[in-house]
């Protein structure tokens, strides 16, 4: 009876500690006041979070393709510093000076040393807060090259799209006075798309849709009728913002009349059927605007393609405010 009482004792309290029994034996070896950091099993397999390492895998293999280099798992193809190496040079376009190939401990975390200076260097002055080290990324630490990867993807304006608000919980350890303490704390992996792009400014598109989404087929009409006078020359006719502009044909054409010029056909796809085909369309498209004396646009590709409206709204905003009184 009483080996019973204590075993019931014992399973009460290790459920209010369930932290405790996850811990390996090299995460209690830790210096004094120093700390580690533990993605929570619970977290592990979310799947969103499983999602945004899904996404975040088959860009990195869609960049590396030349490299024939193929990534199946984030902590263990990572860690060493060459993946990273490779992405970074390849989004950069810069080369290294880093050793090739490094198989021991040193040399890789000499190579990851040198990697994520030349990271932090390029991303610290856009204001990312950098959440990983020599140390975690080197330790197969999940969460923190999910943290380096979404902040590569997101400045070098990889063409994905991220899942929204994805989150972890991870377990904090701590050595204090020889005793380890333990604590959960939740780490906000992605945002908004808009956001992690940098665009928290608002604009009267953010207003539009926040506070007067009764006005916006106002627009949308003023839009629809701006576009089809110049397409009509073409016997093209819009209908629809929400999807019409998103394979980017109807954008780069339409740049083709308001500054009369006709567009070869073998700059862009007519008949666009993959997403990388539809990205370099609006990509094109956004250069033709430049080249007509335009901002650059604030929207992403990306995001036209993905059928954003605020991001299809504000390019052809952009256009009508520039082209309007154009016959």
């Amino acid at each position: 009876m009483s080996d019973l009482q204590e075993e019931g004792k014992n399973a009460i309290i290790s459920s209010m500690q369930p932290s405790c029994a996850e811990l390996l034996p090299e995460d209690t070896l830790l210096e004094e006041n120093a700390e580690r950091s533990i993605l929570d099993p619970s977290s592990r397999d979310n799947h969103k979070f499983k999602d945004l390492q899904k996404v975040l895998i088959d860009w990195i293999n869609n960049e590396l393709v030349e490299e024939r280099i193929i990534v199946k798992d984030l902590e263990e193809d990572l860690y060493d510093g060459q993946v990273l190496q490779k992405l970074f040079e390849k989004l950069s376009q810069r080369k290294l000076n880093v050793a090739e190939v490094t198989q021991s401990e040193i040399g890789q975390k000499q190579k990851l040393q040198t990697v994520l200076e030349a990271v932090n260097d390029v991303l610290r002055p856009e204001g990312w807060s950098v959440e990983w080290g020599v140390d975690s990324i080197h330790s197969k630490n999940l969460v923190a090259i999910v943290y380096l990867l979404v902040a590569l993807a997101m400045h070098f304006q990889g063409p994905v799209r991220l899942p929204e608000h994805v989150s972890v919980q991870v377990v904090v350890v701590k050595k204090k006075e020889g005793i380890l303490h333990t604590s959960h704390v939740t780490k906000e992996l992605t945002t908004t798309t808009e956001m992690m792009m940098g665009r928290f400014e608002r604009d009267a598109f953010d207003t539009l849709l926040d506070h007067a989404p009764d006005k916006l087929n106002v627009v949308k009409t003023s839009l629809i009728t701006f576009v089809n006078k110049h397409l009509n020359k073409l016997n093209l006719e819009v209908t629809e913002l929400d999807s019409q502009f998103a394979d980017g044909v109807y954008l780069v054409l339409l740049m083709g009349l308001l500054e009369d010029y006709f567009v070869p056909l073998y700059n862009f796809y007519l008949t666009p059927e993959s997403f990388e085909q539809k990205v370099h369309n609006v990509a094109f498209s956004f250069e033709l605007m430049q080249d007509g004396g335009l901002k650059k646009p604030k929207a992403r590709p990306e995001d036209v393609v993905n059928l954003n409206l605020k991001s299809t709204l504000r390019v052809l905003y952009n256009l009508f405010t520039n082209y309007k009184n154009s016959e």
